[in-house]
């Protein structure tokens, strides 16, 4: 169903108070299909259009919510409406849910939970959501390396259910230790006579429980994973870390990217509240008021020659201008190869020369178009050359800014993703109002 026609029918049925229609609407639709109409609608019309979702779809729509919708909605819930809210998900994702409830309530969940779920729920609770073990999905099929084919696949004829990317069985030894994989593709084509150990892969991608969920989306790339064991330090297998998790992982941190490079907080909601979203925003907006200021100073100290040539009001925005999308290309260039792990010490100082290389070289490309431009605008020759002058300065610049500020932020411990674009855009500005009306004033006043 299309949103907007159920968004239209839901918002007459809130006039009309008739919401019986919109409810037998919304219960046709998929899980994540309900997400999307909660996500979709103002925040004064969600809790109505929740309280509307079948409870056999609840709990999987609200895990497929934003963690900010996600908690607007537990909060009003008690122990009770959690747990059974949490009837038949994955235990993953039942940690996922757990975790957007106050911590004091967590017990009395899961003292409404099966012993053996509330077993396998505390273990993965003990990691940070961060991280793999916070990831982990705790329900995993093992064999011993010492069965036939015949007794695996008897086996599992007696699982009443079956992950859907179950791609792989774990092979274990008699403590649990993890020895390898038995691929699903190879058991079904092999003689059931053949023995565990003679068909599995020892040599697999194993990943280590306190490892971050950056560092396993990035190991889920890099070798094509569907499914990967989760070890200890002492190779006991704990659990599975499956794609679709790992998918989560990859959506969270693009949204990051994005929300930061704007100065925004993560998922920030689209339809949150004008009282909500303003304090949200003004942080960074007080900040960019500050770099702003600064970047104002450095054209005050100038004043005198500005008012003695308007020209340079003019031009002056060109050269911060370029600057500032030059910075910002090799900011975003650095930022994602830092997110995918490609930058390393040994590789920084050839990074520096090629971007300083590319930056000099744009400088002077662009500085020949803008000097005959400029030259045939005012008919000024030497203004021309102060132009292309200060357009070289500002790129290269820009392009060593680029490159420098997202490392430095980072030794520091500061996202480079949030706070480099603000600094960068402040080093250009100042950068290219000086350069530019520092020359004119030299050469020109």
């Amino acid at each position: 169903m299309k949103l907007e026609t159920l968004f239209t029918h839901f918002e007459n049925s809130i006039d009309s108070e008739s919401l019986n229609s919109v409810k037998q609407r919304l219960n046709k639709l998929t899980p994540p299909e309900i997400a999307l109409q909660i996500e979709s609608t103002p925040s004064k019309f969600r809790k109505i259009l929740w309280s509307l979702v079948d409870s056999k779809l609840s709990g999987l729509a609200l895990h497929d919510l934003s963690d900010e919708i996600q908690n607007e909605i537990l909060e009003d819930m008690d122990a009770s409406s959690v747990a059974l809210l949490t009837e038949g998900l994955d235990i993953d994702d039942v940690v996922d849910i757990l975790q957007h409830i106050p911590e004091k309530m967590i017990p009395a969940v899961l003292d409404r939970m099966s012993g053996q779920d509330r077993y396998r729920i505390e273990k993965v609770l003990t990691y940070p959501e961060n991280t793999a073990g916070g990831l982990m999905d705790p329900n995993v099929i093992t064999v011993r390396p010492d069965i036939t084919v015949k007794l695996v696949l008897r086996y599992l004829r007696r699982f009443d259910n079956i992950p859907n990317n179950f791609d792989n069985i774990f092979v274990v030894d008699r403590s649990d230790k993890f020895i390898g994989i038995l691929p699903i593709n190879t058991l079904l084509t092999s003689s059931a006579t053949k023995m565990v150990y003679q068909l599995m892969e020892d040599n697999c991608q194993i990943i280590d429980v306190n490892a971050s969920d950056s560092e396993v989306a990035e190991t889920f790339k890099l070798f094509n994973l569907v499914t990967a064991p989760v070890v200890d330090n002492d190779s006991y297998l704990l659990g599975q870390i499956m794609i679709d998790d790992v998918v989560d992982v990859i959506i969270d941190e693009a949204d990051h990217s994005l929300f930061a490079m704007a100065g925004l907080q993560d998922s920030e909601d689209t339809f949150l509240s004008v009282k909500k979203t303003a304090p949200k925003r003004s942080l960074w907006l007080g900040l960019n008021l500050i770099t702003a200021i600064i970047a104002s100073s450095a054209i005050g100290i100038f004043q005198d020659a500005i008012e003695e040539l308007v020209a340079l009001a003019v031009l002056m925005p060109i050269v911060a201008s370029m600057g500032g999308v030059a910075g910002s290309q090799t900011l975003t260039v650095v930022v994602r190869g830092m997110a995918l792990g490609q930058i390393e010490k040994q590789n920084v100082r050839w990074l520096f020369s090629k971007e300083f290389a590319v930056g000099i070289l744009n400088g002077l490309c662009f500085s020949l178009v803008t000097g005959i431009l400029v030259s045939i605008w005012f008919e000024n020759f030497m203004l021309a050359v102060i132009v292309g002058s200060a357009m070289i300065i500002n790129l290269t610049a820009a392009a060593l800014s680029g490159t420098l500020v997202p490392i430095i932020l980072k030794r520091i411990r500061v996202d480079p993703a949030v706070a480099g674009s603000v600094i960068l855009t402040t080093i250009t500005d100042v950068v290219g109002f000086v350069s530019f009306l520092g020359l004119s004033a030299l050469l020109l006043i």
